[in-house]
This record gives structure tokens, sequence and C-alpha cells, in this order.
């Protein structure tokens, strides 16, 4: 709001709303005009709101003529200030640029008096404001004084209160200014993140604050801290040294929404078409309109098979960066379309430096795969009887208490491990299966390319729709789906999607499974079997996705922070961890192990 980075900007150079925005938190600043992260919330929408008036029509700022002493009072007769709107002014000795909401301009007299406004109410301080919002004014009066003018203080204009609080530009003030636009230009050419705020009440309001994740980055790095310390006293201590290692801070705030407001579009019609009218979506077969939405509501158009989409909507979502999934009618994933994203290559450039790293690549997958086992193992324990499962589980149990003890040396070593698991744990998946009257959902063992019963169909339509959701998820970070660290790189595989959806394989997509048979929601007619291979007929469809769609806006308790949240917020966070892994903010990655 108020002064935006433009692409014109050199490289070098700050803005004044990068001043306001460091002065409140070096990693907002960071998140902001680095990465070029943004997200809205009541607050910014707000503040748009105010703006749209000052910010309608830029205006030229009159040249300064004056040469004497600025005058003390208007003379009878004397003209009345220059009021100009969004004024944009630049000055190559501070590197600095931005866009003056008003300034009352006495150009004869040669002084000049900046306007910032705020949204909000006068802060009950005893400057009547705040660090970031005097910085703000006093850069804007720096950029003034570089074009002639005399420029000794200005006015925050707080709608809330409807007031003006003048805000003097003492040396002091000015020196703290200069410090932070210096500050602020030597951010612009860093790759690394600066650390969290800790436990600020600034982060309740901040738009970014899902994106940042301050407690939960300072909640890993801790963790990661006392994991350390705890081995080297293990290491260094004696038989008689007992090693204690003290307590972390409060638990992590959920600072941003439990589940999103909008959900994916899912259009199975064949045949259909989808096009724009304004900012709403409509969705049309022939000359019959099957439904519309408001493209704010949707999170993904998911096109499954013969489904056109207008290139004006196109447009529109790319523009929004709503992302396209393009699905077979079988429901394969073959990708996405996507507006430009995250504009910066540190994500990206961090992810393939780690994928050419054996070491690396190694550490990650062990703690996929170790992941994964567990939450194979209580997702039998919660819901698996009869003999197949009480032979399983013991199998499963061991290999997940043991996995810490074993050495991979290489991930086919890892691979061979999972694969052992992994048959166990479908040994016993049919008892998990509650069939009842619906003996036609019976499961031997796991089959694919193509499924040949219903279980494993809807096993596999689950899982390319888990890809869709966690290729979605690190599109929105900036990193490449197809490049992955444990599932190596292979044309038309999304390796990295496989990556991330390995441990949320059995308590996401297999959950769906079992609790869309049990319910019956899905029945043995909703499938066509042809030959040695089965398939969901569009019925089946809509009746999984709505299950599907339950599960991932179902609130559960995040197994590392503790708070509530949906699961498709849980992918997103996942992969956000990632990402702050691949880039050094957190020291390791951890998946979630449910109990």
């Amino acid at each position: 709001m108020g002064n935006e980075l433009s692409s014109e900007l050199p490289e070098d150079w700050a803005t004044v709303d990068m001043v306001n925005r460091y002065t409140f938190c070096p990693r907002l600043n960071y998140l902001m005009y680095v990465e070029g992260r943004w997200e809205d919330n009541v607050h910014t929408f707000a503040g748009k709101e105010i703006h749209r008036r000052v910010d309608r029509i830029p205006q030229l700022l009159p040249e300064a003529t004056a040469t004497s002493p600025s005058r003390e009072t208007d003379e009878p007769g004397d003209d009345p200030p220059v009021i100009a709107r969004s004024v944009s002014l630049g000055c190559a000795e501070l590197g600095l640029m931005g866009k003056l909401d008003l300034v009352s301009a006495d150009p004869e007299g040669g002084e000049a008096v900046p306007v910032e406004t705020k949204k909000s109410r006068v802060p009950n301080t005893p400057e009547r404001s705040y660090p970031p919002e005097r910085n703000q004014l006093m850069a804007q009066g720096l950029l003034l004084r570089a074009h002639g003018y005399k420029s000794d203080h200005g006015y925050l204009y707080f709608a809330g209160s409807r007031l003006r609080v003048r805000v003097d530009f003492t040396p002091e003030l000015e020196a703290e200014t200069r410090a932070v636009i210096t500050a602020v230009r030597a951010a612009r050419a860093a790759n690394q993140m600066p650390l969290p705020l800790e436990d600020s009440p600034k982060c309740w309001g901040c738009s970014l604050n899902g994106i940042c994740l301050p407690d939960e980055t300072r909640e890993l790095i801790e963790e990661a801290n006392a994991i350390a310390t705890m081995e080297r006293g293990i290491d260094s201590a004696s038989p008689a040294e007992e090693v204690t290692i003290s307590p972390h801070g409060p638990d992590p705030r959920r600072l941003y929404p439990a589940r999103d407001t909008a959900t994916p579009l899912y259009v199975q019609e064949q045949g259909a078409r989808v096009g724009k009218t304004s900012e709403r979506l409509e969705i049309h077969k022939g000359e019959e309109k099957l439904g519309e939405t408001r493209i704010r509501d949707v999170s993904q158009l998911v096109l499954m098979g013969n489904v056109q989409v207008s290139a004006q909507a196109i447009h529109l979502l790319m523009e929004k960066e709503i992302p396209i999934i393009h699905l077979s009618t079988g429901g394969w994933f073959h990708g996405i379309s996507y507006g430009q994203g995250i504009r910066n290559a540190y994500n990206r450039s961090a992810q393939y430096a780690a994928a050419a790293d054996p070491t690396r690549c190694l550490a990650f997958a062990k703690e996929v795969v170790r992941a994964k086992i567990a939450n194979q193992r209580v997702i039998l324990q919660r819901n698996g009887a009869g003999s197949a499962a009480e032979a399983a589980l013991p199998e499963l149990t061991y290999l997940y208490r043991n996995f810490g003890s074993q050495e991979f040396e290489t991930l086919a070593h890892l691979l061979g491990y999972e694969g052992q698991a992994a048959a166990w744990y479908f040994s016993a998946f049919s008892t998990l299966i509650k069939t009842g009257e619906l003996g036609d959902f019976h499961f031997t063992h796991r089959n694919r390319r193509p499924p040949k019963d219903p279980v494993n169909a809807l096993l596999s339509y689950c899982y390319a729709l888990l890809a869709k959701e966690c290729s979605v998820a690190l599109l929105g970070e900036g990193l490449d789906p197809w490049w992955g660290f444990y599932h190596q790189a292979r044309h038309g595989r999304p390796a990295l999607a496989l990556d991330l959806m390995e441990p949320f394989r059995p308590i996401i997509a297999d959950s769906v499974v079992i609790t869309a048979i049990n319910t019956g929601m899905v029945k043995p007619r909703d499938f066509l079997s042809n030959g040695n291979s089965c398939a969901l007929q569009p019925k089946g469809k809509k009746a999984i996705l709505a299950a599907w769609e339950q599960r991932l806006d179902q609130l559960h308790t995040h197994p590392l922070f503790g708070y509530r949240c949906s699961w498709r917020t849980t992918l997103k966070i996942q992969a956000r961890l990632l990402a702050r892994w691949l880039r050094g903010d957190i020291p390791t990655f951890t998946c979630p192990v449910v109990r």
C-alpha cells in the first residue's frame, strides 16, 4: 500500500514503503521485496480502500523557486499552498524512490509538507505514532529536500480517528531513517532471510504471517538446537552425569486462518467449457449453463478430461495466480497452467543444489520414509482388525522403531526398507474395509497401471489428487514439482510432489478411500470393469471428490505445532517448510506423524 515497488527501480535502491516495512520487521521486508510474496487480509483491504482516492491520479510537484528563508505567516493576498497527490519522487544520492500520498507545497516559499495516510486510529503512545510511520514520513521529507524544498515536518493522517499528527523531522529521526535506508538497500541484495520476530504482537495483524511462519520457524530451530545440545552432552558426559535440556518457549500461535475460504472448482462434464464474465467463472455445455462461481471463491480450477477453458478465463486465473490443473478423465495428473508466481529464483536454485547433493537427498528421503511408515502404522492401529492386522502391526512397529538404527547408504537401500513396510501395510489393508453388504470391495494386494479392482482404482485416483495438491503447494513456494530428492527426475513425473506426498498417503488418500467405502459414498455400481482393468464412473468420481474435499477441509491438530488447521493447510505448510529447509532458514526438515 502507499508506495509500490516499481519494476523500473534500480536493484540497489530503496522505496519509502520499504523503509516502513523494514522498520516494522526486516523479515516482512525481505518476503515482500526480495521474494515478491504478498497476501491480503482485512487490514490490507482496508488500507487499499483508504488509498483509492489518494492514488487515483498521479500529480507533479511544482519546482521550488524560493532562495530566501520560508515565510512564517501568510500575507493577505498570498497564494494558497499547492496540494499535489500521489507524487512520485526519486533521488540517486539517497538511492531512494517513493510515491507520496499528499504534499502541501509552497513553491515561492520553498516549503513542502508531506502527509501520509494511515487507515488506523491514532496510537496511544507518547509520540502518537509508531517508528515505521515516522521513518516513512522522514524518508519522504528527505526526497522533498533533495528536490529543493525545505521540509522540517510532516503529518500522519489517521483515517480511523480523522486526525492529523505532526511529526517533526529532528536530526535524530533523520539519522535513524538514513540508517534504515542503508540497511534496506543492503537487504535487497541478500539471499538469506532474516530471523522472525520472537513472540511479537506485530505478527497478529501481518498479512504475511502464514507465509513467514514466525513461531513455527523458531520452534523448529529451538528443537534442532536442543537435540544438538543433547547429543553433544551425551557424547561428552560421563556415565554418572545427567544431561538435561531446558524446555522451549510457548507453543506456536496459529496466526493464519485454520482453513482456506476458497476451494477447488472441479469440472468433469465432458464437452463443458469454462468462461468468464467480469469476476465470475461460468461453466457451459452447448447452450446450457451448468454453473457459475465468483473468482475469489476458487483456489484451483481442475479440468478433468475433455473440458475447454477460454483464453479470457485463463488470463484472469493467471492474473489472480489461481492454478489450472489438467487431469485425464481417469484422474491421471497431466500438468498445471500457472501465472508468474514467485518471481525470484532463490528457492529453485537451492532446490537444484540440494538435488545434486547425495547427502542431503538421503537425509530428506529418510525423514519422508520414517514418517510414512509411522503413519501407516497409526492407520492400522486405529482401524485394523483380524489376523492380518495382528500380523502386520508388530512388523510395522519393528520397522518404525528400528529405523533410526539402520545405516542407509543409498536411496536404493532406503527404497527397499520402504517396500517392506508397504508390503506389510497392504497385506492388512483389507481389514480396514468394513464391507458388510458391500462384498465386492475386496482387496488382496496393491496393483496399478491400470488398477484391477475398485479399491485399487480408488487408491490410484486419490493418489493422483494428492499429487495434484502437492504440486500446487510446491508451485506456491516457487519450487519445481518435477525435480525431486527421493523420487528421481523422470519425464512426465512430478518427482518432488511425490516426495512431499509420501507421508500423507495413509492419513489423507487412504483415509478418504476407507471412509468413502465404509460410509457407502461409493458403491460397486460406481465402477466399470473391462477385462483386466477397473475405473470409476462419473457418479463415483463426484462422490469421491466430495469425500476428498471433506477430508482436506477437515480440521486436525497439527502434529508438529499443536494448533488446529485443515489438511490442505498442512500440505501448504509442509511445502513452505521444505523451501525454508532448502534455503537454510530452518536446520532440519520434519514430516508430520499423527498419533
